[in-house]
């Protein structure tokens, strides 16, 4: 029997999240699931870390209310880990409107907004690399 590759994902869970006291239980989830936090940390993005992060979005024109959201307040970044972590990670939370995401997600059942969407995730192998090396440069 071989053991599955184990993946990584930077999760930010975010300033709404955090005000509206959800960190338990969205981390409760995860958790719940199977997958493993290797690291969790609270802090607040920064303008220089926001416009890094979402280097492709800055020149957007949704991009400075998304900045000025996210770095609005605190929010929880961590490292998970598990077996196709990113593709699972992206199931559970939903599509990115919570208006629109299923039920049982984590924006289908506690997000009514496109913005203020409560979490983000890596969206493949290459963003989850970037990611990890801006947020947790020392893993």
């Amino acid at each position: 029997m071989t053991t599955p590759a184990v993946e990584r994902s930077l999760v930010l869970i975010k300033p709404d999240a955090l005000r509206r006291g959800l960190l338990g239980e969205i981390l409760g989830r995860f958790e719940r699931k199977g997958l493993v936090i290797e690291a969790l940390e609270l802090r607040t993005m920064d303008a220089a870390l926001a416009d890094q992060h979402y280097a492709e979005h800055v020149d957007k024109a949704f991009y400075p209310p998304l900045k000025e959201f996210m770095t609005s307040g605190p929010l929880a970044a961590l490292v998970l880990s598990g077996d196709e972590v990113i593709a699972v990670v992206r199931e559970m939370i939903g599509s990115t409107d919570g208006r629109k995401a299923a039920a049982g997600t984590i924006r289908g059942d506690l997000s009514l907004s496109n913005r203020e969407n409560l979490v983000h995730a890596s969206d493949g192998a290459d963003s989850a690399k970037r990611e990890l090396a801006l947020w947790f440069p020392k893993l």
